[in-house]
Order: C-alpha cells, then structure tokens, then sequence
C-alpha cells in the first residue's frame, strides 16, 4: 500500500507513535488509510448537511476495511460572493482545493480519498486534484437543493432573487412580496436547485464516473443520498485494494461523454472553464472547438432552470443522470465508472420515468446543445455563450456598444434606467488576470432580465456567468482585456454584432481602425495589489486555456 511509506520498517517507529497517538490501533496499520476531504461550511447552503454525510462515508470506509481520516477544504458560496470584491476569489479557490488535495495525500501517503463537495468550484478543484495525484478516489456530491414555495409557487434562487429585485426596482413586486421570495427561495441544505454551475458539474462529474450512478441529482435531504455516501466510502477501499485511479476513469473518451451530457442538459458555461481545466491536469488535450463541435451535434433535451420550467428535483424524479446516458446512449463512449460497472450497462439498467423532463431526442427542446463557442475580431480566441438560454429572436443581435470597466459602473447602470433597446452592455477588465479572477456576471444579467430588457439587450465580458444566467451574454472572451484583447479597444456607440447560429462576434470597424486603437491602447494598472489574488493574477492563463494556474 501506498501508506506504508508512513507506516513500515524500523525507521518509522516515530511516524507509528504520531498515528497512534491518533487514535488509531495496531490492526489499523494493516488496513489502507482512506482520506475524506469534506467541504463542510455553515457559509455554504450546498455544504451545511455534509456533517451528516461525513458520517455515512466513515461508516462506509470501516465496513470496507478501510481507516478513515478527514480533512477539511476550503469552499465559497459564489451566491453570497455575487456582486462585490468577494467575487474575485471563487475560480481562484479552484486551484487552492486542488492544491490542498495534493498537499495532504502526498504528505500523509494516502491510498485513497472520498472527495465530499457539490457547489460551483469546489466540485471541479477536487477534480483536478485527484487527477493530478491519480490515487483511487470517488466524489461525492452533496445533492441539490429543493425548490421553494410562494402561493403554490415553485421557487428558485437565481429568478427569484436576482432578478426579483430588478422588478421590485421597478415597483412590480412589493416590499412584502419580496420578503418573502428572499425568505422561501432558498428552503434548505443543497445546492440551488437549477442547473447552475454546483449542479452542472456534478451531473458531469457523475457522467465522467468519478461518482456512483445517481449520485448527481439525489437530493441533499435524501436517505438515497445517505446511501451513496456509505457506498462511496466502501466502494474506494476496493479501488485502492485494486488501484483503480482516476485517469483509469478520465479519459479522452469520458471527457467526451461528460461534454454531451453537458450540452443534452444545457449546463453552466462555467463547465468550458472547469473541463479543460480537469483535462489539463489529467494531460488530455482539449480544445473550446471540441465543444462546439460536440455541441452541434447533440440535441438539447431537458429544459431546467434558469432556462426552462424545471428544477433538479424533477431531473430526479425522471430517472436522473442515469436515465439521461440511457436517451443518450448512441452518442456516448461505453467508459469506466467508480462503481465498475461499464457506462451502457449503467444506461441499460436506467429507466426515464418522465419523457417530458428528459425527451427523446426527435422531440428535443432545440436541434443543438447547451453551449456555442464564437470567434471574431473581438475574440480571436474564442467566447462562449449558453444558447440554450437565449431567446429564439436574439440569436442574431446588433447593437451599440455601453462600455463598463468594472461589474459595479454595469450595474449602476441597468438599475438606473441608462441602459436603452438596442444596447450591447460591455463589462471588460474582468477576465481571469484583469479581475482578478474572471467574476460572474449574474447580477446585470438578472437585472438586465428583472429590468424586461433580456429581449432588445445583450451583454458581452471577458469575465463569466453564473449558471443561472439566460439570455444574450456572452463571456469568456479571449484574449481578455487586460492580456490587450480588442475588446479593451471598444467605445460608446461601436457596433457590436452577434451571430451565435454563425458562430460569430464582431465589432464593425476596419481592420486598420482595430490595429490603430489596439496601438493606443493604455495599460490598465492591476485592481488588486497584495496577497493571494496579486499572485494569481500574475500566473493565470488566459479562459481559452481554462484559467489554470502556469
């Protein structure tokens, strides 16, 4: 066993002491030494009912002849981090859980390690930490959230609250009324009950088989999920008595798997950022064309929140992300999972229990998949947009060209009545380095929404979105701002033009007027000077990479 380095021979007699002084008895050091690295917070609603699940992946792990030993990383709530300075720090953490990760089981010789995350960058940092250690592990996504209730209303957070209090700016909703949709929206432990970012990358986490079958959408509150994380927990003592390790697991081929289930579902853009990412640590090249050409070719099937009328919890009551690999089957590469069991066989065994929730796909919701990937004289290295989200009648839009340089000078806007039909919002100097790290976006987009403005204005960054976020917003361009991208060249009233069938995201300026303006262009000095994000913003790479770490 890999902890033996910790736990044989003479010389490790004081190593011996320190464990025992652990708790842990002589019999124990025959057993292998599983890791549980649990994101438990009381910040977080997705995480504050992982002390329950901590309990039944232990309780796995003994059964399985497996000495369990639980450490803690980090997690932020990108929802109570929205729309300020603290924004800047959810993709960063990224890399801090993936390096927490290497840091203790590399330390410590760990056999093996339970993952226990669920929302937006956690789920994918774990990711890229087991990957880079390729030690057996298993993820165990912590559920979503159920939805709320208002007058037999089902609620959720992002239309609920985001965009509620555009319309309360506007005097559609009372203060009352908004009140309660601040007290209802949210009614418990899970992540938000959409397929935002957390949920997104926990049905791909799942489709990747880095979770047990039905691990992404058993909800937070469930004796099914209590089950799987006492599952999880037996289930990785096998892995390391066997080595099975995670790039057994992450292949090209499962990447490929876990980008059409993406696309079927029409997931978080944020899931470009956190695949490649996940790939780079697993040294699998892969490209943004690969998900738009994944993309062209997989139907859209479910229509959930914020883009559709249904929550997760409908999702799992069709069958879940079982049922969703067995609609999809013929597309999909028959991988390995976790569990053992071959990818066909999982979609074999499924059942869709409501083909409305997961259509066939002759029947689906749109021809193309979740996400498109455009090019053009503003992004010469790409953009990503969830056309899934976008109106029929926005898929082509022209407009004259508002341009912010902060989060915070958009929003003042769009809440102010400054933002007119026909605008194209541009919030740029907020990509990964320009940030620093690359914030969402959702408030203006919800306000841009709340405001009745999602028909007649689009908004472009190089920064991101949220999940959550619908209609004509586009982000991720590269290069960014900062890294002198021709979107830090653009003016009030330039024409900005979006063709997302095309593929195409342009500025109407000649090409001399473009190399003439990017000449002139000023450095912009860093917003942030000091501590971890000063460090980051110097080592990031750009979004088209997947803004890791160099």
């Amino acid at each position: 066993m890999r902890s033996d380095t910790i736990k044989k021979g003479l010389e490790r007699v004081p190593h011996r002491a320190l464990l025992h002084a652990t708790g842990i008895g002589r019999k124990d050091l025959q057993r292998p030494f599983i890791g549980v690295a649990t994101s438990f917070t009381d910040l977080i609603p997705g995480h504050i009912g992982m002390r329950d699940l901590e309990r039944f992946i232990e309780r796995g792990i003994c059964y399985g002849g497996g000495v369990p030993f639980f450490f803690g990383v980090p997690g932020i709530c990108d929802g109570i981090a929205m729309g300020h300075l603290g924004m800047c720090y959810p993709l960063a953490s990224r890399e801090i859980v993936a390096d927490a990760i290497e840091t203790v089981c590399n330390a410590h010789s760990l056999d093996g390690i339970v993952c226990l995350t669920n929302c937006d960058k956690i789920t994918p940092g774990m990711l890229m930490g087991v990957a880079r250690l390729n030690i057996p592990a298993i993820i165990v996504t912590a559920g979503p959230m159920l939805s709320g209730r208002f007058r037999q209303r089902k609620l959720a957070f992002v239309h609920d609250t985001y965009e509620a209090l555009a319309r309360a700016k506007k005097g559609e909703i009372s203060d009352k009324e908004l009140t309660c949709l601040e007290l209802e929206a949210c009614p418990g432990a899970g992540s938000c009950q959409g397929l935002y970012t957390a949920n997104t990358m926990a049905c791909i986490t799942e489709t990747l088989g880095m979770s047990l079958p039905g691990c992404a959408t058993a909800l937070a509150i469930s004796a099914k999920k209590r089950r799987i994380a006492q599952a999880s927990g037996e289930r990785i003592v096998e892995l390391a008595k066997k080595h099975i390790v995670p790039l057994d697991i992450i292949t090209t081929q499962s990447m490929e798997n876990a980008i059409t289930v993406d696309m079927a579902l029409g997931g978080s853009s944020n899931t470009v950022l956190h695949l490649m990412a996940i790939a780079h640590e697993a040294s699998i090249p892969l490209h943004l064309k690969t998900f738009d050409s994944i993309s062209r070719r997989t139907p859209h099937i479910t229509n959930i929140e914020p883009s559709g009328p249904h929550f997760m919890e409908d999702l799992e009551y069709a069958g879940g992300i079982p049922a969703v690999l067995k609609r999809l089957k013929t597309k999909l590469h028959n991988t390995l999972s976790v569990s053992g069991e071959k990818l066909f066989a999982i979609a074999e065994n499924a059942r869709i229990d409501d083909e409305e929730v997961i259509r066939p796909l002759q029947k689906a919701y749109h021809a193309q998949g979740g996400i498109a990937v455009l090019y053009g004289n503003l992004a010469p290295q790409g953009a990503v947009v969830k056309q899934s989200a976008v109106n029929a009648k926005m898929m082509k839009f022209c407009g004259r060209a508002k341009v912010f340089n902060r989060e915070e000078e958009a929003m003042q806007a769009i809440l102010g009545n400054k933002i007119k039909k026909g605008d194209c919002v541009v919030i740029r100097y907020e990509g990964p380095s320009g940030g620093p790290g690359m914030r969402e976006m959702l408030a203006p987009t919800s306000a841009i929404v709340g405001m009745g403005l999602e028909d007649s204005v689009a908004l472009i960054t190089d920064g991101r979105f949220s999940g959550g976020t619908k209609g004509p917003c586009i982000g991720h361009i590269s290069p960014e701002a900062a890294s002198g991208g021709p979107i830090a060249i653009l003016k009030d009233n330039d024409i900005i033009n979006i063709d997302i069938p095309r593929r195409k995201l342009e500025v109407k300026l000649s090409d001399a007027e473009i190399t003439h303006r990017l000449k002139a262009v000023k450095r912009v000095p860093p917003k942030i000077n000091t501590g971890y994000l000063a460090r980051y913003a110097r080592m990031v790479s750009s979004a088209d990479k997947g803004a890791v770490l160099r």
